[in-house]
C-alpha cells in the first residue's frame, strides 16, 4: 500500500511492471474481493519500461475497477454466476511489454465500442461512473508513453484490455 500511495517520480524511469500491476492487485482487492477471483500469470524477465510508475498503476487500477464493476453487473442480472475471474497476465513480444486484462462481465456493447476512449463517456448508470478512467489510461499509454490499448469483446462473456508499452533497451 506504502508503494502505491507515495507519490512517484514526475521522470521516466524504468520499471518492473509485473511489479506495479502486483502492487495494484493488493490496492483494488476491495473493488473486487467479493465479486471475483483475480488470477496472474506474470511473464518471467519481463524487460523493465520506461514510465511514470505511478501514472500506470492508476491505468491498471482503472481497469482492474472497471472488470469488477462488469462482473458484478453480470452476477446482478442473475446470470446464475455467484463469482467471476479476472485474469492479469504479461508477456513480451517483438520488443514490447503486453499486458492483457480479461474478465467474464458483461462486454461492451457494440453501440458503445468507438466511443469508449472519449472524455466523459461512460457505460455505467448515472452516479456510477465519470467517464474519466478510460479516457485517462488512453491518453496515460499513447501519449505519455508511446504505447496502444486495445480491447477485444463479446456482449455477456466478458472483456480483454490490451495495453502494449516499449521495452526499455
Amino acid at each position: 500500500m506504502k508503494e502505491f500511495s507515495h507519490p512517484g517520480s514526475r521522470n521516466m524511469e524504468p520499471v518492473d511492471l509485473n511489479r506495479i500491476i502486483s502492487t495494484t492487485v493488493t490496492v483494488a482487492r476491495n473493488e473486487w474481493k467479493y465479486v471475483a477471483d483475480v488470477k496472474t500469470s506474470f511473464f518471467e524477465n519481463l524487460p523493465d519500461i520506461y514510465c511514470l510508475a505511478d501514472e500506470m498503476g492508476q491505468v491498471f487500477l482503472n481497469l482492474l475497477v472497471n472488470a469488477g464493476h462488469s462482473i458484478a453487473e453480470r452476477i446482478g442480472e442473475n446470470s446464475g454466476m455467484k463469482k467471476g475471474c479476472i485474469t492479469i497476465r504479461t508477456s513480451r513480444k517483438d520488443g514490447w511489454v503486453e499486458v492483457r486484462i480479461r474478465d467474464n462481465g458483461m462486454g461492451i456493447e457494440e453501440n458503445a465500442r468507438d466511443k469508449l476512449f472519449d472524455p466523459f463517456f461512460t457505460t455505467k448508470e448515472v452516479g456510477k461512473g465519470t467517464g474519466q478512467g478510460l479516457s485517462i489510461a488512453h491518453d496515460v499509454i499513447t501519449k505519455k508513453h508511446d504505447g496502444t490499448i486495445t480491447f477485444e469483446t463479446e456482449v455477456g462473456k466478458g472483456t480483454t484490455f490490451i495495453v502494449r508499452l516499449p521495452a526499455a533497451g
